[in-house]
């Protein structure tokens, strides 16, 4: 018996690559999920936005949220990204004429499909990077809970639409002269800032086993006062320039709803998220019949041949919930 050949391990190269295929497949998946949700911004399958913020508040009030977006998609994402990466490095289109000094098969179908598939992953590197830090980091909604409500805080770029949408959305809007009169309003009411004070002695003091009513007044509207505080604080974090407001809604959906709407006024991020869009369509369903072949799942060529078929027809749906999520948010349904 050969016991060198009994003792070899299973090669590391095959094993993350089938880990990259994994993850690619659960991807895929979320996918399918982002987009359909992102489609009813488009109001097509929810008045006034209601599908969309439905569900983007139950993901929102998850408990363990961060544990589970770093868990479910963060480290997905980075297997599958460092991973693709080196492919991409290594990779050898063969789809294109060369002048002979290397191979060239440029009649099948599924050697355009190899080359685009890397060329889509460039395309996604710099757009997922670009999404993230956009959606997830610099226009994130700020928020403030106070008690039982939260209050949640975006700016947005003023546009004739936005009246009547914010009023169907129940957020309301401030412009700098609002925010200022909500300061001149909260200056007016210093002369509780003493109220603070003897609430803060009360509660350093001993513990009172029977009821107060006074002490009720005093640490209730103490209280008050400091929530009104720090809600103006938090209206007013953001500088506006000319033609901004902040919108304030009491719901993270509605927040984000209203995000995605001001980003999709712009024609050059239409342009950039419908490229976006087709590129992370294009690979992930090339990618799902990849892993349907290389896991041995689809043997037979004419069962190939069908998941190509089902493949594509997937691809077509998860790509128009995605477009209309795009030119639909704005320009079709929330531009009035």
């Amino acid at each position: 018996m050969d016991t060198d050949t009994n003792n070899k391990s299973v090669p590391s190269a095959f094993i993350w690559r089938r880990l990259h295929s994994l993850m690619g497949l659960w991807l895929v998946l979320f996918l399918m999920e982002h987009l359909l949700v992102n489609s009813q911004a488009a109001l097509l399958l929810g008045e006034s936005g209601k599908g969309f913020v439905h569900a983007v508040n139950a993901i929102h009030n998850f408990p363990y949220l961060q544990v589970i977006e770093i868990t479910l998609l963060g480290v997905p994402i980075f297997i599958h990204l460092v991973w693709g990466i080196k492919y991409l490095l290594t990779a050898k289109p063969n789809s294109n004429p060369t002048s002979g000094a290397s191979p060239s098969l440029t009649k099948y179908a599924r050697n355009h499909a190899y080359t685009w598939q890397r060329i889509t992953s460039w395309i996604l590197v710099i757009g997922l990077t670009g999404h993230i830090v956009k959606f997830r980091f610099l226009e994130y909604p700020d928020s403030i809970s106070q008690g039982v409500t939260s209050s949640y805080f975006v700016k947005l770029k003023i546009d004739n639409g936005l009246y009547t949408v914010a009023e169907r959305l129940k957020a309301q809007l401030y412009d700098q002269q609002a925010i200022e009169r909500e300061k001149e309003e909260l200056n007016k009411r210093r002369d509780e800032q003493a109220l603070v004070n003897a609430a803060e002695k009360l509660r350093k003091g001993p513990d009172s086993h029977t009821y107060d009513s006074q002490k009720a007044v005093i640490l209730t509207a103490a209280q008050d006062f400091e929530e009104r505080k720090a809600w103006v604080a938090k209206l007013d974090a953001k500088p506006l320039a000319a033609g901004e407001v902040i919108a304030v809604t009491d719901n993270f959906g509605t927040a984000s709803l209203l995000v995605v709407r001001d980003t999709f006024k712009s024609p050059l991020y239409v342009g950039l998220y419908t490229i976006f869009v087709l590129a992370a369509c294009f690979h992930a369903f090339n990618g799902l019949w990849t892993f349907l072949i290389t896991w041995g799942i689809v043997l037979r060529m004419s069962a190939q041949k069908a998941t190509v078929k089902m493949a594509v027809a997937l691809m077509l749906l998860v790509t128009f919930l995605g477009l209309i999520s795009i030119w639909g948010t704005y320009w079709v349904n929330l531009r009035s």
